[in-house]
């Protein structure tokens, strides 16, 4: 990706790409998801430039060779700050850095950052400059279509052309409004409505610009049709609650041939892994496991299967033991 507007000559591959979620794309998430596609942009949790001044840096940024390409999402609204932890994004490997314009908690506002940034577009383009002056990755922003009850498509338009005046040509829209006051994150994905055709209508008005869609799509059929107007799409809660749902992007969005892989394939790589995290960071195999308990949505004796897998008691046992037991409780049930 270029930082420079792209061409409509020229149009880029689209991207698929799996939301930054808090406390679910850690980078065991994204081993799973990348796995199953050869293709998606993953994303990091939101990581804060507060967590990287004054925290582990390397507990909040090391990640697996095997996750590329993999972008940093990070949450701040200070320039130099944010051109500090956009310089270690870099320097960690990551594939591009993302600026959270969209998270609407109340504990996010708090830290003057998030979907509440949307009201100050000269500061986002402040803070999206200071990144882009110090790192050669994309710098992009993600971000909802309004905040409150402010409808009006003026208001994410201009939003969107202040910001990308400052060297930021990649926008990943969740096309929900942020209500700042009276919904909870939960909330704030489900009750205000979504309207993708105010991200359609950005896209045709700014077609230099890369315009990605997010909110709400869950089937194959939705992506494709996104797609016809958009140049990416980001999955959210599904992929997480469905992660076989990446297996057929590649084919599907990127021109690849189809994959010879199971279900079983890939939870024996997980097993690996685990084996593996484990012996270099001594970590807990039920950690990883957590992240593929949709694994086997929709096949018989997927229950019982995820029971083994998130049973507490079974936290001492090897986890190829784990997948033992998970196996013979599946044909069981079966």
């Amino acid at each position: 990706m270029s930082q420079q507007p792209q061409s409509t000559g020229s149009p880029r591959p689209p991207v698929t790409s799996v939301a930054p979620m808090m406390d679910w794309t850690d980078r065991h998430c994204r081993y799973l998801h990348r796995l199953l596609s050869r293709h998606a942009l993953l994303y990091t949790e939101m990581v804060t430039t507060g967590a990287l001044i004054h925290g582990d840096v390397a507990r909040h940024l090391r990640f697996h060779d095997a996750e590329h390409p993999v972008a940093l999402q990070l949450g701040g609204s200070e320039p130099a700050d944010l051109a500090h932890g956009a310089k270690l994004g870099q320097q960690w490997g990551y594939d591009e850095i993302n600026l959270n314009c969209g998270c609407p908690s109340e504990r996010v506002q708090r830290g003057a950052f998030g979907a509440c940034l949307m009201a100050e577009p000269t500061l986002v383009a402040d803070c999206v400059k200071a990144m882009v002056d110090v790192v050669d990755v994309p710098v992009t922003v993600k971000h909802r279509i309004g905040i409150d009850r402010i409808e009006s498509y003026e208001f994410v338009r201009d939003f969107v052309g202040t910001v990308s005046e400052a060297g930021c040509d990649t926008f990943i829209v969740h096309a929900r409004n942020a209500w700042l006051q009276g919904l909870s994150p939960k909330e704030n994905r489900e009750v205000p409505p979504l309207r993708y055709d105010i991200v359609h209508r950005l896209k045709r008005e700014l077609p230099h610009l890369h315009i990605a869609i997010n909110g709400g799509i869950d089937t194959l059929a939705q992506m494709r049709e996104q797609l016809e107007h958009l140049d990416g799409v980001m999955i959210g809660r599904e992929a997480y609650h469905n992660p076989w749902f990446l297996a057929a992007w590649d084919a599907q969005f990127h021109g690849a041939s189809e994959r010879d892989i199971t279900r079983e394939w890939a939870e024996e790589q997980m097993v690996a892994y685990m084996e593996q995290e484990a012996a270099q960071h001594g970590t807990n195999w039920y950690s990883i496991a957590r992240h593929m308990l949709g694994l086997r949505n929709g096949l018989p004796g997927a229950r019982k299967w995820r029971q083994v897998w998130s049973d507490h008691r079974l936290k001492t046992l090897p986890a190829r033991e784990v997948m033992a037991l998970a196996r013979s409780g599946q044909l069981q049930a079966a």
